[in-house]
């Protein structure tokens, strides 16, 4: 059995390192958090390193300390060195790990494993415990931790961790992925950890700042629709982010926003970013994203997807749109892709910001 020999990898271990994929999200870093506690209580020597730092609607959680930023320092490449086995969750590609970070855990002489629910994982791992139909990869942590000992979970740092994976990663127990048995679980966490749902929920959506509204503001203000307003994009540039005095974890859910539009099924957030345009795909029902981000070199579930182009804003929202149709099923009287009126109010957003 998959989880067995997960384990027992686990269980023969004495040094393990978990890492994540960029821009951690609530899933990544919850399912992190609930490892690496369940394995420092199993009497493990655990180091959790990422390329990217947890996002400030994070970093209350417990344990959030021992996550390190990865800098290159020679502490850190020894810890790699010295690890026995690589736990990587919540990401199923080495480019998602970081241009640094991910050629050393490739390269390195330690066991790899896969803990994750993403469509098509790489091939250079060593043992892979993958669901795809779980509803957050901390689900996942959650069947490998009772799987063990049921008794870990009256821990209120598992527990915590493991709620925050579930309920970030379902949107709020709104999507498709939601089955009774993740409410099951999600009962099961709060009775044993004694979470409060209200506070995680107050720390991880209601505590932003005033210059995250103002943000907001101004990428809302980009809302354009398209296929007789049953899709539509939001635009945030390097502009907006220097101006409010925001950072880009900040954009977080904003594309949310589009989705929350009566009508709307397919949803995307195009994130200027210094290098290149990150692109945030979400869908309804049946209008699959995964992909047509994957024919951009990105990849994710059917219905909430991403992907990252070293290319300028303007080329790839026109490039994305204008396959947007073969990917979606949607049309209308244009074939996608920007029309003149699109293209001139681009140009406007972006010599304004």
């Amino acid at each position: 059995m998959v989880l067995d020999d997960i384990l027992q990898v686990l269980q023969n271990s004495n040094r393990i390192l978990i890492t994540t994929h960029i821009r951690p999200d609530g899933d990544a870093i919850g399912s992190q958090l609930a490892l690496g506690r369940f394995l420092h209580r199993m009497g493990k020597d655990v180091a959790m390193i990422n390329t990217h730092e947890v996002p400030s609607s994070l970093d209350w959680m417990p344990n959030v300390e021992a996550i390190q930023v990865f800098d290159g320092s020679l502490h850190q490449h020894g810890t790699i060195a010295a690890a026995d086995t690589i736990v990587v969750v919540d990401t199923n590609t080495l480019h998602r790990l970081g241009s640094k970070l991910g050629p050393i855990v490739r390269s390195s002489t330690a066991c790899k494993v896969l803990i994750d629910h993403h469509t098509e994982p790489e091939a250079w791992f060593d043992h892979v415990y993958v669901e795809e139909r779980a509803a957050a990869t901390g689900e996942m942590i959650y069947t490998l931790i009772c799987h063990r000992d049921a008794g870990f979970l009256v821990h209120k740092e598992i527990a915590t961790a493991l709620y925050v994976a579930l309920v970030t990663d379902t949107g709020s127990f709104q999507y498709g992925t939601v089955t009774p048995n993740v409410h099951r679980i999600t009962a099961e966490i709060l009775e044993r950890g004694g979470v409060d749902p209200s506070a995680v929920y107050s720390a991880i959506y209601e505590s932003h700042s005033l210059p995250w509204a103002r943000l907001l503001a101004q990428v809302l203000g980009t809302l354009t629709m398209h296929f007789e307003g049953r899709l539509g994009y939001l635009v945030a540039t390097r502009g907006m982010i220097t101006e409010t005095g925001c950072t880009y974890s900040d954009l977080e859910g904003f594309v949310d926003y589009a989705m929350a539009i009566e009508g709307v099924e397919v949803a995307l957030l195009f994130s200027q970013l210094p290098h290149g345009t990150k692109v945030s795909f979400r869908s309804k029902g049946d209008r699959h994203v995964h992909k047509w981000a994957r024919s951009f070199g990105g990849g994710g579930h059917r219905n909430a997807s991403g992907a990252y182009l070293t290319r300028p804003l303007e080329e790839v929202i026109s490039s994305v749109m204008e396959v947007a149709p073969r990917y979606t099923g949607l049309s209308e009287e244009s074939d996608g892709g920007l029309s003149a009126d699109d293209e001139a109010y681009l140009t406007t957003l972006l010599e304004s910001t």
